[in-house]
């Protein structure tokens, strides 16, 4: 199998992963995020620019994205979608 290089944070880590996309991407990495995260729930992070510090497990889970219905512009705003 290929490695594939995969760059993450800011673009100065790079992880080198195998070719097959759903070990990194979609519903199933999700999933081992998230187990991760339960095991490291103790465990303290940075945020804002590494000025602040907080516990993983006190990380609200991330919201599900609402469903758009109207209209949807791409572009410069030239260009509309009914959806």
């Amino acid at each position: 199998m290929v490695k594939i290089r995969v760059r993450s944070g800011r673009g100065t880590k790079i992880i080198e992963v195998d070719s097959d996309a759903s070990k990194w991407t979609g519903a199933e990495y999700k999933a081992i995020q998230e187990s991760r995260k339960k095991t490291a729930a103790n465990t303290m992070v940075s945020s804002g620019r590494g000025t602040g510090r907080r516990r993983l497990g006190d990380i609200p889970e991330p919201k599900t994205r609402p469903d758009y219905k109207g209209t949807m512009t791409s572009g410069r705003g030239t260009g509309r979608k009914k959806k």
